[in-house]
């Protein structure tokens, strides 16, 4: 009779990215973890880190903001693809579940600074999304090195990041002056309030995921 195998325990996301799947011997691997590198889902990562600095400086040059905006835009709406297509072709790699949320908080970090020295985005609102970020990555990667364990995803860490991002750009569309401004100002604002509370909220959830993930590796 073979030994009894339990079921997998997955604990939730602490940067709404890193996903944290901790087994008791489990045979089964249906989404199959390898150690290659050169992957299409890697290369548009890679893709998009790379076209940081060219967004940056789009948005910093007064001439060249408009695209600048627009590539930014791009970058950070297509946070889901190189996941979707690792998930697809069944290229899920050790390398691209790193690089894959660096390339995400990079982008939205760097084009959060570029916006505020262009003087499109306020200060006070960046630094609210930059330093709960910078403190779920740190935790996030105490997590991974010390109990090497990984983070899940929760739905309200997904809603609040993409209601974020279209906030940041409707905000700094309405301040630099394009097409409708202040119904964009105002719709930016809106949306921007609701979506910091529940990227807080889903920080508080994070947090206590993180010590169940450090309770349950310590046992």
């Amino acid at each position: 009779m073979s030994p009894h195998v339990g079921p997998p325990l997955s604990l939730h996301s602490i940067d709404g990215r890193l996903p944290l799947i901790m087994t008791h011997a489990s045979s089964e691997a249906p989404n199959e973890t390898s150690s290659a590198i050169a992957t299409l889902p890697n290369a548009l990562s890679a893709a998009r880190i790379l076209l940081i600095p060219a967004f940056v400086w789009l948005i910093v040059d007064r001439d060249t903001t408009f695209t600048g905006l627009l590539l930014f835009a791009l970058v950070v709406s297509t946070d889901w693809l190189d996941g979707y297509v690792a998930r697809r072709t069944r290229q899920v790699s050790e390398v691209g579940k790193v690089l894959d949320p660096t390339a995400d908080r990079l982008a939205i970090g760097a084009g959060l600074v570029a916006l505020v020295v262009r003087g499109a985005f306020p200060l006070w609102a960046a630094l609210l999304i930059l330093v709960r970020d910078v403190g779920i990555l740190l935790a996030g990667l105490v997590l991974l090195l010390t109990r090497s364990a990984r983070i899940e995803v929760r739905f309200v860490g997904k809603v609040a990041t993409f209601s974020l991002v279209a906030a940041i750009g409707l905000i700094a569309w309405g301040n630099l002056g394009y097409a409708f401004p202040a119904a964009a100002r105002a719709v930016g604002w809106c949306t921007f309030a609701v979506a910091i509370v529940e990227y807080y909220v889903a920080t508080v959830l994070y947090v206590g995921d993180m010590r169940r993930a450090l309770e349950t590796s310590s046992t």
